[in-house]
């Protein structure tokens, strides 16, 4: 095992939680414990906050870490403390069972949540109080290859189709091998509209660099390219939220990005619980981001002319 590094948070702080086996190794590479990884969000939760408020949640649980296996969970679990916000919702697949979701916002919730084995954070694309009303628009670059640089690559492909539409775009690593780009929105219009005016988007991407992206959702007919994924704006998907944990090789954290730091010479492992301190220092790319929440009017209007 590597010698152990400091998180990017205080390692004496007051949880509001009770904590099970805190020592717990989830990198075994790194020696980065449950403690470690609770500390984290503890210590970046007011740059978290914003976009887990008031948002419909879905659990990534990996009860191991690194070593063990991972579920998804979306009803509410027994272990969530009793005072924890929940909303609700009929399946969006149309089954009679609904669904208790945790509804994110507290500090509380984000560390019991993390105490039962949620390394990364997943959001609805809207708030509870209106589910069917996204407040923004997210696509996910997927590289075929694994390779970051291609996704960046693809990343400034949809801004510059954005910006032909009028439209401020936001970018963050995944915290895995791909790129996500936000653009928000005024929570005006249903899901399925959002979706669609997602898949129209990149749609022009892909006829524009047909060789270097692709909308085919089949893996076998990517042949090596990069998957313009639309779907996390989809009713009832999700997409993790900026500084999350991930759960992969160095802890990495899906981490906003100014336009100009996307390079395809980019790490984004770089940006991990052990480094994090540092970045919080300086200026937040995102700092502006629901402040420009923008009309889609225009734009659906104007992506078929492209």
């Amino acid at each position: 095992m590597m010698g152990k590094k400091k998180s990017a948070a205080p390692g004496n702080l007051r949880l509001p939680v009770t904590i099970s086996n805190p020592d717990k190794i989830f990198w075994p590479e790194e020696g980065y414990t449950k403690r470690d990884l609770l500390e984290f969000y503890a210590g970046i939760f007011p740059l978290l906050q914003p976009y887990v408020r008031d948002r419909i949640l879905t659990m990534e649980r990996c009860p191991d870490g690194m070593r063990g296996e991972c579920f998804y969970q979306k009803e509410k679990p027994a272990g969530m403390p009793a005072d924890t916000t929940t909303i609700r919702l009929d399946s969006p697949e149309g089954k009679r069972k609904a669904t208790n979701y945790v509804v994110g916002g507290t500090l509380k919730t984000q560390l019991a949540l993390t105490n039962l084995g949620c390394i990364a954070v997943h959001v609805m694309n809207s708030r509870a109080r209106a589910s069917r009303k996204p407040d923004w628009v997210c696509f996910d670059c997927d590289p075929e290859s694994g390779k970051f640089a291609d996704a960046a690559a693809a990343g400034l492909y949809i801004k510059e189709v954005l910006d032909a539409l009028g439209l401020k775009s936001f970018a963050k690593t995944s915290g895995s091998r791909g790129l996500h780009v936000f653009v928000p929105i005024q929570p005006t219009i249903d899901a399925s509209d959002v979706l669609a005016f997602a898949q129209a988007v990149a749609k022009v991407v892909a006829g524009d660099h047909p060789q270097e992206t692709t909308v085919e959702h089949a893996i076998a007919a990517r042949k090596g390219r990069v998957y313009l994924d639309p779907f996390r704006n989809a009713f009832g998907q999700t997409v993790v939220a900026p500084y999350s944990v991930r759960r992969r090789a160095r802890a990495p954290v899906s981490t906003p990005l100014a336009w100009k730091e996307v390079r395809t010479s980019l790490d984004p492992a770089e940006f991990n619980i052990a480094t994090f301190a540092k970045r919080t220092n300086g200026t937040d790319p995102w700092k502006d981001f629901f402040d420009l929440r923008q009309s889609l009017t225009r734009a659906r209007a104007e992506i078929a002319n492209l």
